[in-house]
């Protein structure tokens, strides 16, 4: 299969490129700008562009079986002083549903996006979040555009751990340097609440399922692991050795801001996910602290 990534720079497509391409596909990842010849995705062809701008053209995604989607922004990547409604307008509601509707005229066959959990498990986000109302109305929007013939899917997932070798990864670092003793002006705490994580490795496994069955208009709801924000915590001080233990606090951290927890401090955004679902993707679920070991492997030494 010819399959295109838009976001393949990033962490999370840069493992779905080398695991895609393990499974003999072959794979070109799309981005603004070409990765840097030290990272794993040098090796792969580069279609330069940016969706936001509509900069693609219907010749640059002819040759393509199938897209994946991976370019979605999320609160992390608003800029400061600009305009939130306008933001999310050009990198989700409008913006990913035009690049769905540039791929289906281009005669792509398949499309999976990768949005997020937050509007499936908890709908009275919408009303609530413009990130959650984005993410939601970008969901809605791409898979409305499936015919017979166009295959269009949605994978929400969770909270994705995983880090790739180059690219930066400044939370995990930190949060690494913290659970080594490196960072003692903060104290051993986590919020109060949790979500579910996922590691990168089983994302992209059922981003392989999506691409091979997935039912067309339909959006997924993945995840692997209900935990409080301690526990997740804990999980990376007891892989960097030592003794320590966290205390939970009805209290700000430094390393998970309020403004990052988009049901709010205190709130648990616990789920399973359907069993059907999970073996028709084919992903692996206990994975995550396999993960959690190789971001402190990578960054413990550092």
């Amino acid at each position: 299969m010819r399959i295109l990534i838009v976001g393949g720079t990033g962490m999370i497509g840069g493992h779905a490129a080398d695991f895609l391409a393990a499974q003999g596909n072959s794979v070109t990842i799309a981005a603004r700008r070409p990765p840097p010849p030290m990272v794993p995705m040098a090796k792969y062809p580069v279609l330069l562009g940016d969706y936001t701008q509509g900069t693609f053209s219907e010749s640059d995604l002819a040759s393509f079986d199938a897209v994946l989607f991976a370019a979605g922004n999320d609160i992390r990547h608003l800029p400061k002083g600009m305009d939130e409604q306008e933001f999310w307008s050009r990198t989700q509601i409008e913006g990913v549903p035009q690049f769905v509707s540039l791929a289906r005229r281009a005669g792509v066959r398949r499309v999976v996006q990768l949005g997020s959990y937050y509007h499936q498990v908890m709908p009275h986000l919408i009303g609530e979040s413009a990130y959650v109302r984005a993410r939601h109305l970008a969901d809605e929007g791409a898979r409305a555009l499936a015919t017979p013939d166009f295959n269009v899917s949605t994978l929400n997932p969770p909270s994705i751990v995983g880090v790739m070798p180059g690219v930066p990864a400044k939370r995990y670092e930190t949060l690494t340097a913290w659970a080594k003793g490196r960072l003692p002006e903060i104290p051993d705490y986590a919020p109060i609440g949790g979500t579910n994580y996922m590691s990168v490795r089983s994302l992209c496994e059922a981003i392989w399922g999506a691409l091979r069955f997935a039912e067309s208009g339909r959006a997924y709801l993945i995840g692997d692991v209900n935990l409080s924000f301690r526990d997740f915590f804990q999980m990376i001080f007891d892989a960097a050795g030592g003794s320590r233990h966290l205390q939970e606090r009805d209290q700000e951290h430094p390393l998970l801001p309020d403004a990052f927890i988009i049901p709010g401090r205190g709130r648990v955004l616990a789920y399973e996910p359907d069993p059907t679902e999970t073996a028709l993707l084919g992903y692996t679920r206990g994975d995550l602290r396999r993960a959690v070991n190789e971001i402190v492997t990578l960054f413990g030494e550092t």
